[in-house]
């Protein structure tokens, strides 16, 4: 076949190419268009906490006599009874500090969580004392999403300093953990033997 002949059978499937070529572009933009919406969705979805698995304080775990002295990257999620990694957010059991009937007491004290797990952690005064929440090192450590407190977001680009409450009522925050390690909490300002701290630990 001579090469005048080839040019037109060249053509043809060029314009038959480029006739199939928009609708290809245009499926390919919605398919992504509908991609983000999926994502936006879970966002909100996340955000009203619907149906996370709700995950216990470790007294509640399966947690070996002296495991608290182990490397928390020796410790297996599973084998303690955490919930199986998933996309959605996860529930951990809230942090209450304070009661009526006693200004120091806290509802748990530690918690484990897995590496690479959304999470919602609502901390709750329900005491009549003003308490500063800190666990800085823990807030470094993890991709901190947001902090709501009645229905208002604050967005980070970074970790925040302290939770503090001037009144009784929860502080939500929204984070994923990264990488397995033992971090402190504690509420600043009290003495040692009132016993306002603990610890996070992230397992593998």
């Amino acid at each position: 076949m001579g090469r005048e002949s080839m040019k037109p059978v060249w053509l043809s499937l060029m314009a038959a190419f480029l006739a199939f070529a928009p609708a290809t572009v245009a499926a390919a933009q919605d398919s992504g268009s509908a991609s983000v919406t999926a994502d936006d969705d879970d966002d909100e979805d996340d955000d009203d906490a619907h149906g996370g698995a709700m995950v216990p304080p470790a007294s509640e775990l399966e947690m070996m006599p002296g495991s608290e002295l182990m490397p928390a990257s020796a410790l297996n999620g599973d084998q303690i009874g955490l919930p199986p990694l998933s996309l959605s957010s996860q529930i951990i059991t809230p942090l209450t500090i304070g009661s009526s009937d006693d200004p120091y007491a806290v509802s748990a004290k530690d918690f484990v969580l897995r590496a690479g797990q959304p999470y919602r952690w609502d901390i709750v005064s329900d005491g009549g004392v003003e308490y500063k929440f800190h666990a800085p090192a823990f807030f470094r450590s993890v991709w901190n999403n947001q902090i709501v407190i009645e229905d208002r977001e604050i967005h980070m680009n970074g970790a925040p300093a302290w939770l503090e409450f001037d009144a009784k009522g929860p502080i939500t925050v929204q984070f994923q953990t990264i990488r397995p390690g033992r971090y402190d909490w504690y509420v600043e300002g009290l003495d040692e033997k009132e016993g306002m701290k603990g610890t996070i630990t992230v397992v593998p």
